[in-house]
């Protein structure tokens, strides 16, 4: 078996929990957002026409796996509602950015990952790969948590226009790191989006239980996964070890 030489990791979920966060708060300010910047329309109809936009763009990013950033849904509400405007628009940007201020401000780090990913980064090359439609956020997060400089590759979907668990994600982040995928662990939440992604790309994989998926997800899935861990602090114990036996 080879020598493992990189580890990548999710983001949200894997290394953050969110805490006390409202989507529909977060829509409100999208919404309060829209208005100021000048586009006149009633808070019923734009979050109306937001939402059909990002159902349509959902079925979209879960069954091509192909990423879609906010921008283009509500770009897509406000053209719908008789405005012309372009996901490019200096204005819809600002809106997206107030809409994701909350949740960048929810996300806090699990206990044990600040000193997990200083030991490892002594040892491993790191990689971080997240499923995220507004890449800034996910730069900023690690910034605020105090976690960038661990990184030898961050790679955001959005960004990389491709969505676990597509093979193209997991490629591009073994290229950056410049590490074959016998030679790296992945470690993630998602059954799906992580485990199969990860272990269909080459890579030995760990999951970790986490607000979003249990041990019983785990088990419904019909993944398996190199090691189970039901927390980074369990996964801390274990490593590498589990992997040299």
């Amino acid at each position: 078996m080879s020598a493992i030489k990189a580890i990548i990791f999710d983001f949200i979920g894997t290394l953050t929990n969110v805490k006390n966060y409202s989507l529909e708060d977060s829509k409100r300010s999208l919404y309060k957002a829209i208005l100021e910047a000048g586009f006149d329309v009633s808070a019923e109809n734009f979050l109306e026409a937001y939402s059909n936009a990002h159902e349509k763009y959902r079925v979209i990013r879960y069954k091509k796996l192909v990423e879609v950033t906010n921008a283009v849904w509500i770009s897509e509400a406000l053209n719908a509602l008789g405005f012309k405007t372009r996901p490019e628009d200096p204005r819809i940007k600002i809106a997206v950015n107030v809409f994701f201020e909350d949740y960048l401000n929810s996300l806090e780090l699990r206990p044990c990952v600040k000193n997990m990913l200083k030991q490892f980064s002594t040892n491993y090359k790191l990689g971080l790969v997240s499923n995220f439609t507004y890449a800034p956020v996910i730069y900023a997060a690690l910034r605020k948590l105090e976690i960038n400089q661990f990184f030898n590759a961050v790679l955001v979907s959005e960004a990389v226009g491709w969505r676990k668990p597509h093979s193209k994600i997991f490629e591009e982040a073994l290229r950056k790191l410049g590490v074959p995928a016998e030679e790296t662990v992945y470690v993630g939440d998602s059954p799906d989006e992580d485990i199969k992604g990860a272990k269909t790309a080459g890579m030995r994989t760990v999951f970790v239980s986490s607000q979003f998926y249990s041990l019983e997800n785990l088990k419904e899935s019909g993944q398996n996964p190199d090691i189970i861990a039901k927390d980074i602090c369990t996964l801390c114990k274990i490593f590498p070890e589990k992997f040299i036996q």
